[in-house]
């Protein structure tokens, strides 16, 4: 039997080319074979604290070909604690023998798809000549989208905002030696209708994205909020934008930007567009004019990790 091969963060952070990654994760949304159940998601109430940590299974396979499964643990207070909110494992198995093929190093895996799956949708859903860019969030996945949308629009200008600035500051020099200007800021509000690209990943509960601020023809893209009672943009948001989601499977019960807005009759299902797998697949259209404001719910989906497991095994192996 083969020996399983470990690949960890140090790799996936080497290795990762975001233009190669965004083309595997296209690949694997346009395969109608590739199958996956919505992913398990359990809660545990943490001893020392009235906070619960988020347990989440996330399975997907290619029959024949490979599968895999995600473990991830996500707890906002870990901050407190100078520990990643998120944490896990992937494992990489041949789909037709059920062997273990690799361990891959969740967290990275997870922050690079992540960001690489918001970069694919932004080709169909942003402005082609987008070269600004709003981060909102601080956390491991703030430098991976920043890069990530770059590398698929003329990205020159990016502002980082946190709720400390300290931290944003801290991504801003990440890309010093960069073609991009990255600078921190502490207004939301301020520095929105500059922006072309609007791109949050926070673990918010309540909206940080007000419509009120947004302009015509401007993309918003949401990655943090993957729970039905928490949300990053405000009703005004999704009422004056053209909604897509990754997949109706998850955006469509999982995040409240989605859901509280469709429980509370501010849209229809109706009004959800496309989801990846019709928009890589050209069934359905993404911007339709340069006026139209679009707006992108992510909250993961095992596609992503397999195609992006396959992707770090194959350069792994053929090293």
């Amino acid at each position: 039997m083969d020996q399983i091969v470990h690949i960890n963060a140090q790799f996936i952070q080497e290795e990762t080319n975001f233009l190669e990654l965004i083309d595997e994760l296209k690949s694997y949304f346009i395969n109608d074979k590739i199958l996956s159940p919505l992913r398990h998601h359990h809660e545990f109430l943490n001893l020392n604290s009235h906070s619960k940590t988020s347990l989440l299974l996330m399975p997907a396979w290619n029959p024949g070909i490979n599968a895999g499964i995600k473990m991830v643990t996500v707890n906002p207070e870990n901050s407190e604690k100078g520990i990643d909110s998120i944490q896990g494992v992937y494992i990489y198995l041949d789909a037709e023998t059920g062997v273990v093929k690799a361990i891959l190093d969740a967290k990275s895996l997870t922050a690079k798809r992540t960001a690489a799956a918001s970069a694919l949708a932004s080709t169909y859903l942003s402005n082609p000549k987008s070269n600004a860019l709003l981060m909102i969030g601080t956390g491991v996945l703030a430098p991976n989208l920043i890069s990530a949308h770059a590398s698929v629009r003329p990205i020159k200008t990016v502002y980082v905002w946190g709720r400390n600035l300290n931290k944003a500051q801290k991504i801003a020099d990440m890309f010093i030696s960069d073609d991009i200007i990255v600078t921190a800021v502490d207004s939301i509000a301020e520095v929105l209708p500059k922006v072309d690209i609007i791109s949050s990943a926070t673990l918010s509960p309540t909206p940080l994205i007000k419509g009120a601020y947004l302009r015509k023809g401007q993309h918003v893209d949401l990655v943090g909020s993957y729970q039905p009672h928490t949300r990053e943009a405000d009703d005004e948001t999704i009422q004056k934008a053209s909604v897509f989601v990754d997949t109706y499977q998850g955006g469509l019960k999982e995040s409240g930007d989605i859901v509280i807005p469709l429980k509370n009759g501010i849209i229809n299902r109706t009004d959800i567009k496309a989801d990846l797998n019709e928009l890589c697949s050209d069934k359905k259209k993404g911007r339709v004019s340069d006026q139209e404001i679009t707006v992108f719910k992510s909250v993961g989906h095992a596609i992503e990790d397999l195609a992006a497991a396959n992707y770090y095994h194959r350069k792994f192996i053929n090293e």
